[in-house]
């Protein structure tokens, strides 16, 4: 039988599925335009804040639920989730606008090595597929594809380290493509980071298990 706090469970749930549509398309326009090199900042920042109003309607909702039902046990579990989730989303769009600025402020990588330019073409694939990972496992809350961001998650850690290490060894002097791709490259490992952050709490939501990938 369908209790009262259903409805505003399954209302959460298709907004958090909205939120991770637009987050993707927030995150996949701003760094395929960095690296096209064509400006795409109006067009997220409009996104991203649109991210931020639906992630606090989200909480919201949440601390609404929390307050009428005072749920105990799975119901609490999925609203902790579901607002931890919404601020990952957030987050996306967050750095998403970040890359997007300072490709307004810097250029993209017009002025960049080759090398550079397949590196951060190269992290940048593998930070969109832990975005499209995140969104895609949420849809059916999915444990095993959460848990197979961790890996690639890795990778993308391991690539920003080695990458400012060759800037170090290689780049002469510092230059509007450094600082650009530095910044981006942080910001690319923090969208990284934050799909980790909602494959652990979709995992907790749909087993209880607490894990750190």
């Amino acid at each position: 039988m369908s209790r009262l706090i259903d409805t505003g469970l399954e209302q959460l749930a298709k907004m958090l599925q909205r939120m991770g549509e637009i987050a993707q398309k927030t995150v996949s326009l701003s760094i395929n335009s960095y690296i096209e090199g064509s400006t795409a900042y109006s067009k997220v920042r409009n996104l991203s804040f649109t991210l931020i109003s639906m992630s606090d309607e989200a909480e919201s909702k949440t601390l609404e639920l929390m307050a009428r039902f005072q749920p105990v046990a799975s119901d609490l579990r999925i609203l902790k989730s579901y607002m931890k989730i919404a601020y990952d989303f957030e987050r996306y769009g967050r750095y998403a606008l970040d890359i997007s600025q300072a490709y307004e402020k810097l250029g993209g990588m017009t002025e960049c090595e080759d090398w550079i330019k397949k590196y951060i073409a190269e992290m940048s694939g593998k930070v969109l597929s832990m975005v499209q990972l995140s969104v895609d496992s949420l849809k059916s809350y999915d444990t095993k594809l959460a848990k197979n961001l961790s890996e690639t998650e890795k990778q993308v850690d391991s690539m920003y380290l080695r990458y400012l290490d060759r800037l170090v060894e290689r780049a002469p002097a510092a230059n509007r493509c450094t600082i650009s791709s530095v910044l981006v490259t942080r910001y690319l490992e923090r969208i990284a980071d934050h799909a980790i952050y909602i494959g652990e709490s979709i995992i907790y939501l749909a087993t209880g298990e607490k894990v750190a990938l």
